[in-house]
């Protein structure tokens, strides 16, 4: 299978960090504040909603776009040509780095202004801008805080929900060098006041793009900002970085997605900005950049249509909702799994992207409780391809699948003979007992130590059932009817 790169992926660390973040109280505080937000609107935003029509409408699009991947982008190479975009096809990042970069040396860009997307994340666009000498400016809000900051988004769509308002003003004061009010409205206030003038500036514009329109090679792009119109249009150059599997037939297919993307990420009916991008300006009278270029970036994707299980994953719409219902996420953020995916999407898109070993804790970062299917507007089965990456796992892993089958073999015997199930209750009693009694000997517990940590350990009552009077008669009670 064809994996890809997942630029700064750090999955390895996961056991680190996972303690780091669930030991930051200010970190839970402000990710338990912004997810009830966001889900207290969602569920008004789908108050009187046939829910499950539209989500029926919106999953039967997506799996007929993946269905026919090849042939949808191709149809929308041939549509956008026709109206003056330059399309090309990276099968990687490097690659699809490569054309950005071609493209911005070719205008002899200095100044890069970027809306917000993932795909340029995931490719490490912004260092390769840096290190060709380029300037790259976020323009998202939430974006634009945490590049002054310097860190990656922690949640797709809300990049800085790790972030309270005095933590925002303090990066703010640092950053630009003087006292910062304390509302947020003023705050925001600033921020346009710095950003307003680098769209005159830039001499490249960046985005993503939400849809790709295979009916009409067009771009759909979802914001709530209006940063994505001035970084599409003011600059001369516009290229927007898109993740093949974006393709969808028609443009009526569009209706039902926006409605879900909408209602599941922000919970709102409609987005403030919906900007449909059908090639460069006609004529100089025209609004728009001269050239418009897409970059379709594989990275992997291509490898994850070979499984069909898998290849549910690319059915996401990247609404997030995932995320904001997750109690693994909930509780350490996004940071912690090292990725620029994050959540349960991220636990399962990064591994197939990344390939066998480049992320192998994130398939185990879940608790299997079913929320994220139960939210995701597309009924991506994100449990059950969880389970299937485990399972691959354990296949790849010779050592994995021994260890494996060692301990469920030796489980099986002890639970299939009363003799060693009660000896291992007696175990079981007289280490909660030394627990108790002497703290530091949980060291000795083995995979249970790191559990025992976060948790109070289960008081030992002393006598078992087992050993109990009330066991007794039952087996008495049972022997005499028995005769």
């Amino acid at each position: 299978m064809t994996t890809g790169e997942i630029h700064h992926l750090q999955a390895e660390r996961f056991d680190r960090l996972v303690p780091e973040a669930l030991a930051n109280v200010e970190l839970r505080g402000a990710l338990a504040l912004a997810t009830d937000k966001i889900r207290d609107r969602r569920a008004a935003a789908l108050a009187g909603v046939d829910l499950q029509s539209l989500r029926s409408r919106a999953t039967d699009i997506r799996r007929r776009s993946i269905e026919r991947l090849d042939e949808h982008l191709e149809r929308f190479e041939r549509a956008a040509t026709e109206r003056g975009t330059r399309v090309h096809w990276a099968p990687d990042a490097a690659a699809a780095r490569r054309v950005v970069l071609d493209i911005a040396q070719r205008h002899e860009a200095r100044i890069a202004v970027k809306s917000k997307s993932m795909v340029t994340e995931e490719i490490g666009l912004n260092d390769g801008l840096i290190d060709a000498g380029i300037v790259p400016i976020e323009t998202d809000l939430g974006e634009w805080i945490l590049q002054l900051a310097d860190e990656p988004p922690s949640h797709i769509l809300v990049p800085a929900i790790h972030r309270r308002r005095h933590e925002i003003r303090a990066i703010f004061a640092k950053a630009l060098g003087r006292e910062m009010p304390e509302d947020a409205e003023s705050l925001t206030a600033i921020a346009r006041g710095e950003l307003r003038s680098q769209f005159l500036r830039a001499d490249l514009g960046i985005s993503g793009g939400n849809f790709l329109v295979a009916e009409t090679g067009s771009i759909l792009l979802i914001e709530n900002e209006g940063n994505i119109r001035l970084t599409t249009s003011l600059p001369r150059v516009h290229i927007a970085v898109v993740g093949i599997e974006k393709v969808v037939p028609t443009l009526a297919d569009l209706g039902p997605l926006v409605r879900v993307i909408t209602r599941s990420g922000t919970g709102q009916a409609i987005s403030c900005y919906q900007t449909l991008v059908t090639g460069p300006k006609a004529s100089p009278e025209d609004e728009g950049p001269d050239e418009l270029h897409v970059v379709l970036v594989d990275n992997g994707r291509s490898g994850i249509l070979e499984d069909a299980k898998q290849s549910e994953t690319l059915r996401c719409i990247r609404c997030s909702a995932c995320l904001n219902v997750c109690p693994v996420y909930r509780q350490i953020g996004g940071h912690a799994y090292g990725s620029v995916y994050p959540g349960p999407i991220g636990a399962i898109l990064t591994p197939q992207i990344a390939g066998p070993g480049a992320a192998d804790p994130l398939p185990h970062a879940s608790s299997l409780c079913g929320a994220c299917r139960e939210v995701c507007p597309v009924d991506i089965d994100i449990p059950g391809i969880l389970l299937h990456l485990r399972e691959r796992e354990a296949e790849e892993s010779t050592s994995a699948a021994r260890r494996a089958r060692l301990g469920f073999g030796i489980w099986s015997r002890v639970m299939r003979s009363p003799r060693f199930y009660g000896l291992l209750g007696r175990f079981a009693r007289a280490s909660l007992v030394l627990a108790e009694r002497l703290p530091a000997s949980r060291r000795w517990m083995g995979p249970l130590r790191a559990w025992s940590e976060t948790r109070g350990l289960p008081k030992s009552e002393g006598r078992s059932f087992r050993s109990g009077g009330t066991a007794r008669r039952l087996r008495n009670e049972g022997g005499r009817r028995g005769s």
